[in-house]
């Protein structure tokens, strides 16, 4: 079987990187690609989780760059992309008949691509002849098209169980499919090998891994000593001593709330608060020291900023997404932007989409005597009846409002020392 993936497409995409021996961040914006031949990345360390995969599938010719010396492996595939990584990496004989997508003309870069990844049952359409080319591909997806693709059976249910924890998350036209791959050892997972992720979208990194174990069972690779490959015992290694990395004070982790698109608070309440990390965080070559989707906890606090009352966010642990737990001391800045709540407004529309602490809530009841609230998401702290006496008799109150994706970016306030 030949075997070749010579490029993708894909669109602008931006990571963190900062340097360990200074206190700066620097946002590396990245412009579109035009790919080019390259064995080594400077953006895919040495010891990044994919770095074997990614080198090896280069060395081959399989896998190409970006004129920049970069690979962008957290980077997301599309669904035209994966159409077009399957026609270089797998040459199979049709066994179905080209269909016209409606949403993909023929002009479209990734046409051919597309016709010929649905002829070799790699990949299907959706109802209405819709192919959805520009659709991001979730990991589950890769899976159910490489087993499809390539042919692989299984009937055998528990392996889902066995090997992952979150089966339960696998689509149910996906869980044969996938349970043949994890037979074939071609799913890798990454931090976590119990997890498999599988509506996460899949990443350049995830793509190469998989193609690459597709490759080992094929017999056209030798197989990679990896802790992420599902289902491999991986071969004793020399034990290293975890390097104590240290992130300066001033560091920007670039973080986000999921649960609500605004948060309101009291200028004198305390509420827990956890947030996401929203993208990596890596050194100047590509080390990553803090995944995305770790989440931090903490709590608003109340706080001024020397003229004026408000609420700031407080870090206090830092979860990496395998469990791993760090104390940390970030604080984003004082938000004072402020809310009026009065007797006869509309509360569905104050609180649509927003988490409210215990006393913003107990504060909106009160003035505006609506009870109602318990089935917002209320923050924790002390029970909403409680606090509502604090507010009878008000006929307005001003609540700190928070826009999660632009007030509650987190500055280190003291260096963040990692064991990686």
């Amino acid at each position: 079987m030949a075997i070749f993936i010579n490029r993708l497409q894909a669109g602008t995409a931006g990571l963190m990187a900062i340097a360990l021996s200074a206190g700066s961040v620097a946002p590396l914006f990245i412009s579109a690609p035009v790919f080019a031949q390259n064995t080594s990345f400077n953006d895919v360390s040495s010891n990044y989780w994919a770095s074997p995969f990614i080198a090896e599938l280069a060395r081959r010719d399989i896998i190409a760059g970006f004129p920049d010396n970069t690979f962008r492996p957290d980077q997301p595939v599309t669904r035209a992309q994966f159409a077009a990584i399957v026609r270089k990496a797998f040459a199979k004989s049709p066994e179905r008949n080209a269909i016209n997508f409606t949403d993909v003309s023929a002009n479209y870069w990734a046409s051919s691509a597309i016709q010929e990844a649905y002829r070799t049952g790699f990949l299907s359409g959706y109802p209405g002849n819709r192919f959805q080319p520009e659709q991001n591909i979730p990991r589950e997806q890769v899976l159910v098209s490489l087993s499809s693709g390539l042919d692989y059976n299984s009937n055998n249910s528990t392996v889902l169980s066995q090997y992952y924890s979150d089966d339960n998350s696998i689509t149910s036209y996906a869980r044969n499919p996938i349970a043949a791959a994890t037979e074939k050892g071609i799913v890798v997972n990454y931090p976590n090998v119990r997890f498999l992720n599988p509506t996460r979208t899949a990443t350049r990194a995830d793509v190469s891994a998989f193609i690459y174990q597709a490759l080992v069972d094929a017999g056209q690779v030798s197989a990679i000593n990896s802790a992420y490959v599902v289902g491999q015992q991986p071969q004793p290694t020399t034990p290293t001593t975890p390097q104590a990395i240290t992130i300066p004070s001033g560091t920007t982790i670039p973080v986000k709330y999921d649960q609500a698109e605004r948060i309101l608070v009291t200028r004198e309440e305390t509420a827990p608060l956890t947030l996401t990390v929203a993208q990596n965080v890596v050194t100047s070559n590509g080390t990553v020291l803090i995944p995305a989707r770790s989440k931090v906890v903490g709590e608003l606090r109340p706080a001024n900023n020397g003229s004026q009352f408000g609420s700031q966010f407080y870090a206090q642990e830092l979860v990496f997404p395998d469990g791993q737990k760090y104390n940390i001391s970030a604080t984003s800045n004082v938000i004072t932007k402020t809310e009026r709540i009065r007797k006869g407004i509309n509360v569905g529309n104050v609180v649509k989409n927003a988490a409210l602490g215990a006393a913003a809530a107990a504060a909106i009841s009160a003035v505006t005597g609506d009870r109602a609230l318990a089935t917002e998401e209320i923050l924790g702290g002390a029970g909403i009846g409680t606090l509502v006496g604090l507010f009878l008799g008000r006929k307005v109150v001003d609540l700190i409002a928070i826009d999660p994706d632009t007030d509650l970016q987190l500055t280190l306030t003291s260096n963040l020392v990692l064991n990686r």
